[in-house]
C-alpha cells in the first residue's frame, strides 16, 4: 500500500515523501519547522496532486527529467526524484496522481 512517511531530518525539521507500493520514494517535500505544516502540505499533495497543471516538468543541470508538484499559490509542495527518461518521470506524475489520495500516513 502507498504511504506518506513523516519523519524530522537532521536539522530537526518534519519532512514527508510519499512511497509506492514497491517502497520507492516517489515525492519528497522540503522542511517544515511545525510538524501540522507537514501535515497540511500532505493535504495539498492530495488535494493538488489530480490536477496535471499542476506538475512542473523540468530537467537537472545533468539532464535527467524531474517533476515538482505545485500548490494552487504556486509553491513547490514536492519534488520527484531524477528519472533516466522523461517516460520514466511521466509514469512518476501518474504514480503520485494514483497514489496520493488514499496513501496511509505514518510516522517514522
Amino acid at each position: 500500500m502507498a504511504k506518506f512517511e513523516i519523519y524530522t531530518d537532521k536539522g530537526g525539521e518534519y519532512r514527508f515523501r510519499l512511497k509506492a507500493n514497491n517502497g520507492q520514494a516517489i515525492l519528497a517535500s522540503e522542511g517544515y519547522k511545525a510538524k501540522a505544516s507537514c501535515t497540511n502540505g500532505i493535504e495539498s499533495v492530495r488535494k493538488n496532486s489530480q490536477d496535471d497543471s499542476k506538475y512542473e516538468r523540468l530537467e537537472s543541470k545533468s539532464g535527467k527529467p524531474y517533476f515538482n508538484l505545485k500548490a494552487t499559490n504556486g509553491q513547490v509542495i514536492g519534488t520527484s526524484e531524477m528519472y533516466e527518461s522523461v517516460s520514466g518521470m511521466e509514469n512518476g506524475i501518474a504514480s503520485v496522481k494514483k497514489n496520493a489520495p488514499k496513501a496511509d500516513v505514518i510516522e517514522i
